[in-house]
């Protein structure tokens, strides 16, 4: 009767250990502000299909203003929340939403209109909107980075990468 005993705790120890393994989520490391709608890090665990997600700029905004010229596009705040809008779409139809996305790079040019400085706090505002929040608090990892797109006028483009078991 021991040896039933002792087979039987190891077989219920076997099985608790082994099925979280089977049942892994995605993990996120917060950052340490609390505010900040991003993650200091994020882990994927195997059986997850990744997603590369192009980067996606923001389209015309007002056609009356001559092509590079600044404001063509809209200000940070807009192309924000039109690049955010458009890679929503993309991803709704590949089956994800924003609480996938495990990581991004958004690209920011520095403003014209704003003394060519970034607007970073115009970004940053827009994204909360979307991580972070109560109804998707998911928040991924993310870069951003000052460049000069190749599109004349865009102030912002944003790439993503999302999992989805």
């Amino acid at each position: 009767m021991p040896n039933l005993r002792k087979f039987a705790f190891l077989g219920i120890a076997l099985c608790t250990f082994a099925l979280p393994a089977g049942a892994q989520s995605v993990s996120r490391l917060a950052s340490p502000n609390p505010a900040s709608p991003i993650a200091s890090a994020v882990t994927v665990p195997p059986g997850y299909t990744t997603y590369y997600i192009s980067g996606t700029p923001s389209g015309p905004m007002n056609p009356n203003i001559p092509q590079g010229s600044p404001g063509r596009w809209g200000d940070t705040t807009q192309q924000t929340d039109d690049s955010l809008t458009k890679l929503e779409a993309t991803l709704k139809q590949l089956g994800l939403t924003f609480g996938d996305v495990v990581k991004a790079t958004v690209f920011l040019v520095a403003d014209p209109a704003k003394g060519g400085q970034l607007d970073f706090p115009a970004m940053n505002a827009e994204w909360s909107k979307r991580f972070g929040t109560a109804a998707q608090p998911n928040k991924p990892a993310r870069s951003t980075v000052q460049v000069t797109l190749a599109t004349p006028g865009a102030l912002v483009e944003i790439e993503l990468i999302a999992v989805k078991k």
